[in-house]
């Protein structure tokens, strides 16, 4: 059985509905109060099993500062779990350049000649949570190592899927049983065939690089990857896994990671009632 070793954070792109922020860091480095998402991210590939992590990123990003060994740091703040403060210590990293933006298909192209096998996907911007524990008893997000599982029971590709109210701004999905017969692209709400939604997990098989070249960007465009995904849903088969109980959380847009902040803040073990005394005393003024 082929073990899933590997983990793609895509994190390319110049994140300009996030400018000028994004202009002065990278938005996967964006805090969600007090940890950057790209700690976040490592620590739940890890969790999930991943010894070696890719990260596909632009030309003008710079990641260097949170790839690096910052134990010296722990004796300034002993209440902060070691591994917040260096998430790569214990994974190996490897750095791939997208040198021109073209896509989701495309960024994955710049690691699979570094992968054999399956492998996890996870989006930069994008943070699924189950745990709310702060910074001095950490617990990684669950979200990949699900799929990972479902991935070591079917051997078919997964798919992570959430339940929105607003389908219209997401590639929805139609299902039959636990797999996924369709995707449909930012469909009107009327249309949609159901309330779940891709969001940004994946667990990709290891015909992924041979189909990325049969559906090329040249034919397909930024939609490759969806064709790749079709392509698995036409022949042997594409698991979508409901990922109950999670937030979602996106620094894509101001405002969602505005709402995410707060949502984050409310859920927080050792942030949570003070600022909602805060939030009650402020919101009634």
């Amino acid at each position: 059985m082929a073990e899933v070793e590997d983990a793609v954070i895509v994190a390319g792109g110049i994140g300009s509905r996030m400018l000028p922020a994004s202009s002065a860091i990278a938005k996967e480095m964006l805090p969600l109060v007090d940890i950057p998402a790209m700690t976040h991210l490592a620590r739940e590939a890890v969790h999930a099993g991943a010894k070696r992590i890719h990260i596909i990123t632009s030309p003008s990003k710079d990641f260097s500062s949170i790839l690096s060994d910052n134990s010296w740091l722990s004796p300034k703040r002993l209440d902060i779990d070691e591994e917040l403060l260096s998430p790569f210590n214990d994974v190996e990293v490897n750095v791939h350049v997208q040198h021109v933006p073209k896509g989701f298909g495309d960024a994955l192209s710049c690691a699979l000649d570094s992968i054999t096998g399956p492998f996890m996907v996870l989006l930069g911007d994008n943070i699924l949570l189950d745990s709310y524990s702060g910074v001095s008893n950490y617990s990684p997000s669950n979200a990949s190592k699900i799929l990972v599982e479902k991935f070591k029971q079917t051997q078919l590709p997964c798919v992570g899927l959430a339940a929105v109210d607003d389908p219209e701004n997401y590639g929805v999905v139609s299902m039959e049983g636990d797999l996924v017969k369709a995707i449909v692209e930012k469909p009107s709400r009327e249309s949609a065939p159901s309330n779940l939604v891709l969001c940004g997990r994946y667990v990709f098989s290891e015909d992924t690089a041979e189909l990325l070249n049969e559906y090329s960007y040249e034919k397909f465009g930024e939609l490759q990857s969806i064709e790749v995904q079709k392509h698995w849903m036409g022949n042997s088969g594409l698991v979508g896994v409901h990922l109950e109980g999670f937030q979602w959380y996106d620094s894509g847009t101001p405002l969602s990671w505005l709402k995410g902040q707060i949502d984050y803040a409310l859920r927080r073990q050792d942030l949570s009632q003070d600022f909602r005394d805060w939030l009650k005393d402020r919101l009634q003024r």
